[in-house]
């Protein structure tokens, strides 16, 4: 029986990447009777699917992400998802503006709608706004570790990115909101029986209106609401802004603009509205006039200028620069430009940006190019404090060593849109003062939140049986590991003391005896983690759909030197496999070199760690031996690939992601040719192996002669696939050989 792999096409660094890998993949899977197809998920394939109409026959592709979501419920799944954009506004318009240029009919999107038909069209958009693709996907929980491989080589050849923290004392904190957030107004409840509701708004002049209708509930589903009280954002803006110029240190905002795609833009807005107060508040009429959203940064303000005068332009220039003088320091995304952070909302994601922190001795990049102490701003509480806990600690004992340290891995509950990440379409700013409530079929209000004008409320749902099955995955995990499983629940958070329930009856199913399984607060389980760490102790963290994120960046970042070497595996609900590759935040700069330079370093370890499960789910799946011949074949090629150092260099002349993707081929033709399980695969790789070793110094010298000039694929978004291929597998010898399979 022959088994489908289905591979994503994305976006930036790691769509590059798959042009030379897929090949590879392509033709060894073949000789193992596995087929390799792929499916597109990028911005621009999505952008297109969803807007068919004014398009020709050849330009149109079908709904891809859609097919695949349907493909995810099914036992045949088997799907490698790689990284892709989870867009901000200015990152869809500039792929909109990009289509257009190329010949694609697509409207504008309709920033500011002013008509029933604008606020359709902007809904259209939202299927290719934030992180459209992972809650359609991830039809079940994750489990998400490091490669036994990639840790062992990650000990022995520890990466050198991290600095110490100065034994002076640091000034650097993360500061979060004491009242008025998400955490403190969070109200939950687990729902009796099957139900529908709607999310509707009463004024305080009694006056009803809908937001949202037609929300399908489970029987047993836990069901949140809550709010951030912008008025107590403001002010906790005010107050940091004012201690970071006392202090003398930067300050940064850390959100999540990009998954989070309605509630944290309009956070990030309010920040940038409070920094530059007193220019944008002095101008607030013509501003308003050009369309300046500050919810996409400064740099939408900064661009929307160019309609005005020039000596209007100038003025509005002038005093927004003049408020730095007054201002603490921002945190610098490119000093070089003057980019900062509040330039644009998906530039410091704080999953990302948070272990940079760690990292970098409690300091960020200043406008002179140097680290500086820096007050990180991460507002809401259900997770900051576990930030500031993991600073206070590396203050205390210093910085984390990644020779010796040991891991967190995780097992998030993700499953079916679980909690904040499927709340976008139930996040709302209030209309006015008054009540947002939750009200079932039969007029009960299920659960409510006092409003103000502005405030941001939002509802998020978990079903019962992602939690089941999360708690079942957590046990398998503790008793495969033999390491300390922590569920991080907070009994004083509205949505966690529901789950604390669920947990706590559905742990009875199952046979714990001998497991450490405790649940703790997300403080106390990240002190309880970072214990064992510094004493080379392993941990499983068990947590919601959020805190997986940021933990699989935030670990893999300190002791891997990046989360993209990560083993994410999501056995999905009704038999299939999803298997993840790692993170895709430093992308964008990885492209921009290649773009220069011809060099592209990205790193393409998750995506063979991935591979290596996917075969093992199609062996399986197909009752396939070969299959499972391969993916034994690659292991041991991904083990000699790091024993042998051939991740690629961040600079241009050495080697590259081509070169790094030649020598797993090379590595894995000579463990298929020197197993003795598959005589068929023997034989046939065993020539394959001999000719990439014989002509492993012309390959390499025609992958670098690729190298140290500006490259042109025809675009960012939509490159040209003729282009691109060319770069991406510019070795005549490796394709040859290639061919030959």
């Amino acid at each position: 029986m022959t088994a489908k792999i289905i591979w994503t096409k994305v976006d930036e660094a790691p769509a590059l990447a798959t042009y030379t890998l897929l090949p590879i993949i392509d033709a060894y899977a073949k000789s193992a009777g596995v087929t390799v197809e792929t499916r597109d998920i990028s911005l621009a394939g999505r952008i297109i699917a969803n807007f068919p109409d004014d398009l020709s026959e050849e330009q149109k592709i079908p709904d891809h992400l859609a097919q695949l979501g349907a493909l995810a419920r099914t036992p045949e799944a088997n799907i490698v998802k790689l990284p892709n954009i989870s867009a901000s506004i200015p990152q869809l318009q500039a792929a909109i503006e990009e289509l257009q240029s190329k010949g694609y009919k697509i409207p504008d999107y309709p920033e500011d709608p002013q008509n029933d038909a604008e606020r359709a069209l902007q809904a259209r958009f939202s299927k290719a706004l934030g992180s459209a693709v992972n809650p359609v996907l991830r039809e079940g929980n994750s489990d998400r570790r490091p490669a036994a491989a990639v840790k062992r080589f990650a000990q022995k050849n520890p990466h050198r990115m991290m600095r110490p923290w100065p034994e002076s004392g640091s000034k650097a904190r993360v500061a979060h909101m004491d009242r008025g957030d998400f955490f403190e107004s969070e109200t939950s409840t687990t729902l009796a029986a099957d139900t529908t509701a709607r999310i509707e708004y009463l004024a305080a002049d009694g006056g009803v209106q809908v937001l949202k209708d037609g929300i399908a509930l489970q029987a047993g589903e836990v069901a949140d609401t809550a709010v951030m009280h912008v008025a107590d954002l403001r002010r906790f803006f005010a107050e940091q802004i004012e201690v970071a110029y006392k202090d003398e240190v930067l300050l940064s905002l850390h959100l999540k603009a990009t998954m989070m795609k309605v509630s944290d833009p309009i956070m990030f807005g309010h920040c940038v509205a409070v920094y530059y107060a007193e220019a944008l508040e002095k101008h607030a009429s013509l501003l308003e006039e050009i369309g300046a959203n500050v919810n996409n940064g400064l740099a939408d303000i900064l661009g929307k200028l160019d309609k005005l005068p020039a000596d209007k332009r100038a003025e509005v220039e002038a005093d927004i620069a003049r408020v730095y003088e007054s201002r603490p320091a921002l945190a610098m995304v490119d000093s070089r430009k003057g980019i900062t952070n509040l330039h644009v909302p998906n530039n410091v994601i704080v999953d990302a940006s948070m272990p940079n922190v760690v990292r970098d001795g409690g300091r960020m990049w200043n406008n002179d190019n140097e680290l500086q102490d820096v007050i990180a701003m991460v507002p809401d509480r259900c997770y900051a404090t576990m930030y500031a806990e993991i600073l206070e600690d590396a203050k205390r004992n210093g910085q984390f060593d990644p020779a010796t340290m040991g891991s967190v891995s995780n097992v998030g509950l993700m499953a079916q849109k679980a909690e904040e990440y499927g709340s976008h379409d139930k996040t709302f700013e209030a209309p006015g003062t008054g009540t947002i409530r939750v009200v079932d079929a039969e007029g009960t209000t299920l659960l409510e939140q006092a409003v103000d004008a502005g405030d941001i409320f939002r509802m998020c749902q978990v079903k019962d049986l992602p939690i089941r099955d999360w708690v079942k995955l957590a046990v398998t995990r503790a008793r495969a590991s033999g390491t300390p499983a922590l569920f991080w629940l907070d009994a004083e958070r509205g949505h966690d003391a529901e789950l604390i329930k669920k947990v706590e009856t559905y742990l009875g199913d199952h046979d714990t005896s001998g497991l450490d399984i405790r649940i703790l607060r997300p403080v106390e389980a990240m002190r309880f983690s970072l214990e064992r760490i510094r004493r080379g102790e392993s941990t499983i963290s068990v947590t919601g759909n959020v805190l997986r994120d940021y933990l699989t960046d935030l670990f893999p970042i300190l002791e891997l030197g990046t989360s993209a070497r990560m083993l994410s595996i999501v056995p999905l609900l009704n038999g299939g496999g999803l298997f993840e590759t790692g993170a895709g935040g430093s992308a964008p700069k990885h492209v921009q070199q290649f773009l220069q330079e011809g060099h592209l370093r990205w790193d393409s370890l998750g995506e063979y760690c991935a591979l290596a499960p996917s075969l093992e789910q199609a062996a399986r799946a197909g009752n396939n031996p070969a299959a499972a011949v391969l993916a034994e074949a690659l292991d041991d090629a991904i083990g000699t690939y790091l024993e042998n150092a051939r991740s690629p260099s961040r600079k241009v002349n050495e080697i590259d992601n081509r070169g790094s993707t030649f020598y797993i081929a090379l590595y894995w033709a000579q463990a298929l040719a020197a197993q003795d399980k598959d005589a068929g695969l023997r034989d046939r790789f065993t020539s394959v192996a001999q000719q990439l070793a014989e002509n492993e110094a012309t390959i390499c010298a025609e992958l670098l002669a690729a190298q140290g000039k500006p490259v042109d694929i025809g675009g960012y978004y939509l490159p040209d696939a003729e282009l691109t291929a060319a770069q991406m597998r510019p070795s005549a010898t490796f394709n040859r050989v290639l061919a030959g399979l």
